[in-house]
């Protein structure tokens, strides 16, 4: 029988007539789809599209398909309703070849310790030892170190859906609030100027200015900031619409202003150059009175500051003040010169009170977090340090992108964007961009459960952060797909759900005979809901604190807020959120917020999220959403690298190491193995220090490691030195690093692996062991280009230099010694110098400053490196445990000197 097809189908007319799908009368209707939860999925979706091509005025099914092809705003519609984000696997040609060279040189190390074992150096068992286990640790750290690169991925992010789905010109914009939070500390160490400019970048963010609240984090309590930043709430007035208007990039104007690029290039608003020249001028007029500020700040008077009405400046004692919390710009009436609204701006101090543990930032983060949660409750926020301005004005919707996603956004609980840093010069010198970790292991994280936290630039889910568990995936009951015969569904179909319909209609039948038991039931079920709700309440409190107010926001999974932003009811609730003794006996900093227990807060807090099932997404853009300031010289850039060591040392003598804690959660196995790495790493410093001290012990002493080698032993070693610079080029190859970028990041791991690693280790072992508290130094925010290589005194300095010097030494004897022996002696030599060469190039960064300008090495560091240098070398030439026993063996040379 042939039917006419149905003229409101899109895909023909109703002139056309088409063959019907035959059906055998013995099977069941299931077989071919029909009544499937897909197939009913599917006529929704079209009956949706249907309607929305009736709206734009076709009735019909005629020319449909040319009228979509012909018309953009149809493909508009479908364009909205695709997916926002994409991930992008590494291509197979890239990456392929690079896991096979791994399990290649997995082998080849085998083989290699194959021989080792097996050949040890009888005349300096001692040195082969010790060179032995040095590489044993070598070869587990790099085998730790490549599980985190064996899927790497890449993503991409599509905004002009992003803006069809939640923005429509018609309708207020859709897209969700959120808060982004800056900490400072010091003021004379992090400069007001370069907090202003961060937060004048997050105010001019492209992104609706009702849905973005800036909190500012004053830990020290210092009315420097406080007044720098009244003055940056006035100037962004100005700022503001000054960027939106012109569409500029950077919007922090120090650095956009510096820029030596044509900034009239593609500009062809008439009024472009003279507002830009008017917005200069106005920014240094800024700048002076910022300077006068810090200027006014250096000379504290005896008796502390005092504000405007005369009363005292609550903060003077910065170990004991109260909490403070000031609205700069909000529900004020405070709007740019244009009359358009400008984002939320709060300063907030909170209380410190003598013999309370603070937790340095990550105790201001988490009391960020409660007082946002009264005034504003975005259900995403956004943490950037004070030296890290937004670079990309888009990078919040960036980030809405993956975590708008219908489906797998909800699982996600922050998106990780790489740090990046100006005022570095050419060389990079000192691995400022640290190029190998976010080009490499970030990706390679990212094809797992995602990257780590890495302190900054990180936009956070605010359930994720409340300790919640991420939503689990329900998986499809088999029993609803309809493709397979009937026999399956006999065969494998439970009891209970044998007959669903027949069941459904038992229900109803008996409903009217058991009404009053029901009305019996739910009298119980609501006393019981009662007892759980106060039981729930109890558990919230406890959890959460004693504030009902802030327990309440946190069951608002979407945001939203139960009091006007800045009246003074939720002021006065916020103050108390803050206050010193608010995260006693609580969940906060445990299960709650960014974890504590560690110098560096930002392991500890992903390794939570990722154990309670969330997932991560790493977003690097063209343009770099979030840039900094780096260390402007080695000694600043050693003690950085020094805190981030120290703080993964902390976590491995905690009970929250990821070696044995957190193995009942939802944390994936090779995830947990780059958590174990980034605990671990610091502990290859004592087999590195070590062995960088072996090639001056060989050419001090004659011996070496390794004895006279085979055919076999050449092979296995040739082709260990060829894995190894095989796989670092397919490495570089699929992840963009260049060579010299490579190389730098050698060199450092060396630098800081002999220097910081090792300070580090010992620190914490004192403090756990002995009890010997160490400071946390701040490094210092922004400088001169000139200041890059000048080298301030720190302890630090003196290891690395002490190896530069051994080696030194021990080329010098070495190539004398050869000299003084003849020919024979220069053979076994070549593979002395080139283990001593491997240490000098790996630290030749403080060789150039040896080399260079008297005053970039202090004095004390080179009297320090040679006395202990020449220490070593006169206790080895002593208690030389190679030497004979009984003195030196005499042998007759043979000729008669008479």
């Amino acid at each position: 029988m042939v039917q006419d097809h149905d003229p409101r189908l899109p895909c023909a007319t109703s002139s056309v007539a088409l063959q019907p799908r035959p059906l055998a009368p013995k099977k069941h209707t299931r077989i071919y789809g029909y009544g499937s939860v897909a197939r009913k999925n599917r006529m929704e979706d079209w009956k949706e599209k249907q309607s929305q091509i009736k709206q734009l005025g076709y009735d019909n099914g005629k020319d449909i398909i040319d009228n979509v092809r012909n018309n953009p705003s149809i493909s508009l519609v479908d364009e909205g309703r695709q997916q926002l984000s994409r991930e992008l696997p590494i291509a197979s040609s890239k990456i392929n070849p690079y896991r096979i060279m791994i399990v290649l040189r997995i082998i080849i190390l085998a083989l290699f310790f194959h021989y080792r074992f097996l050949h040890p150096v009888l005349d300096a068992y001692a040195l082969w030892l010790t060179a032995v286990m040095c590489e044993v640790w070598f070869s587990v750290s790099w085998i730790l170190d490549q599980f985190p690169k064996w899927c790497p991925v890449e993503r991409e992010t599509y905004l002009e859906r992003l803006s069809l789905r939640y923005e429509n010109d018609k309708k207020s914009s859709q897209l969700p609030s959120i808060d982004v939070f800056v900490s400072t500390v010091d003021p004379l160490k992090e400069p007001p100027l370069v907090t202003a400019n961060t937060i004048l970048s997050i105010l001019a963010v492209d992104y609706p200015a009702d849905k973005v609240a800036c909190y500012l984090s004053d830990d020290g309590a210092a009315m420097l900031t406080f007044e720098a930043l009244s003055e940056t709430s006035q100037f962004a007035t100005k700022w503001v619409p000054f960027c939106k208007k012109y569409n500029i990039e950077p919007r922090a104007p120090e650095w956009y202003f510096s820029q030596k690029n044509d900034y009239l290039k593609n500009r062809i608003h008439p009024d472009f150059s003279r507002e830009r020249r008017a917005m200069k001028r106005e920014y240094e007029e800024f700048k002076v009175r910022i300077n006068g500020l810090v200027s006014t700040a250096e000379k504290a008077p005896e008796e502390g500051w005092t504000m405007q009405d005369g009363s005292p400046w609550p903060g003077n004692n910065i170990h004991d003040h109260p909490a403070m919390i000031q609205v700069m710009v909000g529900d004020n009436g405070i709007n740019d010169i244009e009359g358009n609204k400008l984002p939320k701006l709060v300063y907030v101090s909170r209380e410190k009170r003598p013999g309370y543990d603070h937790h340095q930032k990550a105790g201001a983060m988490n009391s960020l977090v409660r007082v946002s949660a009264i005034l504003s409750n975005a259900p995403y926020i956004l943490d950037v340090d004070c030296d890290h301005y937004i670079n990309n004005s888009k990078a919040l919707k960036e980030a809405m992108c993956f975590m708008m996603e219908p489906a797998a956004g909800k699982k996600i609980c922050y998106v990780q964007f790489p740090q990046r840093y100006n005022g570095i010069d050419c060389q990079d010198r000192y691995s400022n961009r640290n190029v190998v970790f976010f080009e490499v292991i970030m990706k390679g994280l990212d094809g797992l459960q995602g990257p780590i936290y890495v302190g900054t630039g990180c936009v956070f889910r605010r359930q994720a952060l409340y300790g919640c568990d991420a939503p689990v995936e329900k998986k499809t009951s088999t029993m609803t797909c309809n493709c397979f015969p009937e026999w399956r569904f006999l065969c494998f179909r439970s009891r209970k759900n044998k007959r669903p319909m027949h069941t459904e209609a038992k229900k109803q039948i008996h409903s009217l005979e058991t009404i009053e038991e029901r009305e019996e039931e739910e009298e119980n079920e609501g006393l019981l809901t009662e007892e759980l709700t106060s039981t729930s309440q109890e558990e919230l409190e406890k959890k959460f604190g004693q504030s009902s107010t802030f327990v309440e926001s946190t069951q608002l999974e979407d945001g939203g807020i139960l009091h006007n932003f800045s009246s003074p009811l939720s002021l006065r609730k916020a103050l108390y959120v803050v206050s010193g003794g608010y995260e006693d006996k609580t969940d906060w900093g445990k299960e709650v917020g960014w974890i504590y227990g560690s110098t560096t807060k930002d392991i500890l807090t992903g390794f939570r999220m990722h154990y309670h099932g969330w997932r991560s997404v790493y977003c690097m853009l063209k343009r770099p959403a979030i840039k900094g300031s780096a260390p402007i010289n080695l000694s600043d850039r050693l003690n950085q690298v020094l805190q981030q060591a120290m703080g993964s040392v902390e976590i491995f003598l905690s009970r929250q190491c990821p070696i044995w804690y957190g193995y009942g959660g939802r944390l994936k196995c090779l995830q947990r193995l780059s958590y174990i790495n980034s605990v671990v790493y610091p502990w290859t410093s004592i087999p590195l220090t070590v062995y960088c001290t072996l090639p001056a012990i060989c050419l001090l002493t004659g011996k070496f490691i390794i004895p006279e080698i085979s055919n076999y032993a050449n092979i296995v070693f040739l082709a260990l030195f060829i894995s190894i610079a095989t796989t670092s080029v397919l490495e570089m190859r699929w992840g963009g690093v260049g060579l010299d970028d490579w190389w730098r990041n050698e060199q450092f791991w060396v630098i800081g692996g002999v220097s910081s690693h090792l300070f580090a280790l010992f620190q914490c072992l004192l403090r756990v062991l002995a009890g010997v508290n160490t400071n946390l130094t701040l490094t210092s925010r922004g400088g001169a280009n000139g200041e890059h290589y000048v080298f301030k005194w720190t302890s630090l300095l003196i290891p690395p230099t002490t190896l530069l010097v051994l080696n030194t030494i021990g080329v010098v004897i070495g190539i004398s010694d050869a000299i003084n022996n003849g020919y024979a002696s220069w053979g076994p030599l070549f593979a002395r110098l080139f283990f001593a060469f491997w240490v000098i190039a790996h630290l030749y960064p403080f060789l150039k400053g040896l080399l260079g300008k008297q005053d970039r090495m202090p004095t004390i560091v080179m009297v320090w490196s040679i006395l202990l240098a020449s220490i070593l070398t006169l206790m080895w030439a002593r208690v030389n445990p190679f030497a004979a026993k009984d003195g030196p063996v005499l042998e007759v040379c043979g000729l008669d000197c008479d």
